[in-house]
């Protein structure tokens, strides 16, 4: 007659323990990542929810912790890629617990708060500075519509030109 012990050591072997222990570890990490990152109070309101498909689901209480770990989530994630090479993290998702009132997050602000593995700091910085030149911008067009004197208009749109043509060299 075999013993409980006996039966539970057939069923779980040696890698699924070892894997066990690895899901036990990157979940119980995340008040020391957190810490190691400056934003030691987030891991308070916030935890790991899952690891599915690469993605690691931080679920937070508040809109304003998400705000704070969005200004971190590329580093936690490197950590987290550092710390834990055999989980293949590829991204992480930031969402509002949903027992939370008002914490609705949609499936496509979900997917928006990933990043994956493949970006760089280098493309989101110039995605910026291309959005911001774009704003900066659009005013000068979108205001020259609600003036009426041609010739103040012109020199309106020169001046505006002048200031892109200094800021680009």
């Amino acid at each position: 007659m075999k013993t409980a012990g006996n039966i539970l050591s057939a069923l779980f072997d040696e890698g699924f323990v070892k894997k066990a222990n690895g899901y036990s570890k990157l979940f119980n990490s995340w008040a020391d990542i957190t810490a190691k990152n400056g934003i030691a109070a987030a891991a308070d309101h916030s935890r790991i929810k899952d690891l599915d498909r690469g993605i690691l689901l931080i679920e937070m209480d508040h809109p304003g912790w998400k705000q704070i770990l969005q200004t971190k989530q590329s580093k936690l994630l490197n950590d987290f890629r550092y710390r834990f090479p055999q989980m293949d993290i590829t991204g992480i998702a930031l969402m509002l617990a949903k027992d939370e009132p008002g914490s609705k997050q949609t499936e496509e602000e979900t997917k928006r708060d990933i990043i994956p593995k493949e970006q760089t700091a280098t493309a989101s910085l110039q995605e910026r500075e291309e959005k911001e030149q774009q704003q900066k911008s659009e005013p000068l067009v979108k205001g020259y519509d609600a003036i009426k004197d041609d010739d103040f208009k012109e020199k309106l749109k020169n001046l505006g030109q002048t200031i892109a043509d200094r800021e680009k060299g």
